[in-house]
């Protein structure tokens, strides 16, 4: 599905994206109906792939695991005091869920299960682990994704410590149970992406108009502070400092206080996270010369090239492979077709740079280890990040870099672009 800056441009003026962003309150109905479903879908089935009938979470306030905010309802924003969380799987696949926390977490998700009488948290934790009688238990310890390492040593310490011999011989790093709790989507969540994407799509649409690019005047610093403002104003949570920058014929790359003429090429990235989840998106723009009507042929083509390094990297995207083989297999057809690819693909989602197998790092063309070797699972999103350098003819053949980002959704072994993807230039007039 393509789109074109005209009826981004119509859907703005309308404010038909801006409506659909909720309440505070209600965005909090909305995500708590969701993560009920994730806990009884998804965290039982990532359970039995990894064979763990048990999985611990545990972390104090201020130093939180990655996965710990993403495991608790609204209107939760932190871990009180030392909060444990502790699941468990039955024999019908369903999880229990328990929490040991003075206060609780609010909600009907867990059950509380601190008897202070008993002692503290430790010894509580102790003697449910004695009920239950756990053959495999989970710890978020490891030393490939920061999504599997939330254990602090320190509470490591003192949970081996309170398990005992027995039961800390039976624990085990739950790096791949962390990634994919983190990293599958449900059905309701990929329809509900294409609508935040929108958002995403509209703030870039609005951003690389002449309603905001005043050419002589403002700077590509204005435009990025004022994606920023934006974000904010709608409610939505900027989570890294937008980037716009420009490029210009007979130029190297300039620096961000720099003025757009007529002429510049802008590129912008930037991301939100709204309803928990995020995005993270780079399009492009052309600012017109008095007497043209569309941007060089040559820009227009560079971008095509980008389009075509995004199809490569799509149909190399298949169920199984791993971060790295996808990354050498789309170098080499992009290659082989002329192109000159740069591919640093990750993981979308409760993240930014998210939970999920990496598919290059721009300073990492030859493979990732680690965590290019994670494996792709359905039902899981990325932001498809990737750039080409091209020639430009009508810049006397300068190279210009055209980088992209999208997200997409691998869903049934394909990738579908989540509110389409760039493929015409932003113009401002």
């Amino acid at each position: 599905m393509a789109y074109t800056h005209e009826q981004h441009l119509v859907a703005n003026h309308d404010g038909q994206w801006q409506n659909k962003i909720l309440p505070l309150r209600e965005q909090a109905k909305v995500i708590n109906r969701w993560l009920k479903l994730r806990l009884e879908t998804v965290l039982p089935a990532v359970m039995l792939r990894e064979h763990f009938d048990m999985w611990i979470v545990a972390c104090r306030e201020y130093n939180e695991d990655p996965t710990f905010l993403s495991l608790i309802p609204e209107p939760g924003m932190s871990a009180r005091r030392m909060t444990i969380l502790l699941f468990h799987r039955l024999a019908d696949q369903t999880v229990e869920r328990f929490v040991l926390a003075k206060t609780g977490i609010g909600g009907d998700l867990y059950k509380p299960m601190w008897n202070q009488a008993l002692g503290d948290q430790w010894v509580n934790l102790r003697a449910m682990v004695e009920v239950i009688q756990p053959q495999r238990i989970g710890i978020n310890v490891g030393h490939t994704f920061a999504f599997g390492d939330g254990l602090s040593h320190a509470l490591y310490e003192e949970m081996m410590a309170a398990l005992g011999e027995k039961y800390a011989a039976r624990c085990f790093g739950a790096e791949r149970l962390a990634v994919g709790w983190l990293e599958t989507r449900t059905e309701v969540e990929t329809i509900a992406y294409e609508g935040i994407m929108q958002i995403a799509h509209g703030v870039i649409a609005e951003a690389f108009s002449s309603r905001i690019v005043h050419p002589g005047i403002t700077t590509a610093e204005d435009v990025l502070w004022w994606i920023r403002q934006r974000f904010v104003d709608l409610g939505l949570k900027p989570w890294f400092q937008p980037d716009v920058n420009i490029q210009r014929k007979g130029a190297e790359r300039l620096p961000a206080d720099s003025i757009i003429l007529p002429g510049d090429l802008l590129h912008c990235d930037v991301g939100f996270a709204y309803l928990r989840l995020n995005t993270d998106t780079q399009q492009n723009a052309y600012v017109l010369h008095r007497d043209e009507v569309d941007a060089p042929q040559g820009l227009k083509d560079a971008l095509k090239a980008g389009n075509r390094l995004q199809d490569i990297v799509r149909a190399e995207m298949q169920l199984g492979r791993t971060g790295n083989e996808v990354l050498k297999s789309s170098r080499e057809r992009a290659i082989a077709e002329g192109l000159v690819p740069c591919i640093y693909n990750h993981p979308i989602g409760y993240h930014g740079h998210a939970a999920g197998p990496t598919i290059g790092l721009y300073d990492q063309q030859d493979g990732v280890p680690g965590r290019g070797d994670y494996e792709l699972f359905d039902s899981t999103c990325y932001a498809l990040e990737l750039n080409v350098h091209f020639p430009v003819a009508e810049w006397n053949h300068q190279e210009v870099v055209m980088a992209l980002e999208q997200t997409i959704l691998l869903k049934d072994g394909k990738t579908w672009f989540l509110d389409g993807r760039q493929e015409t230039l932003h113009l401002i007039r």
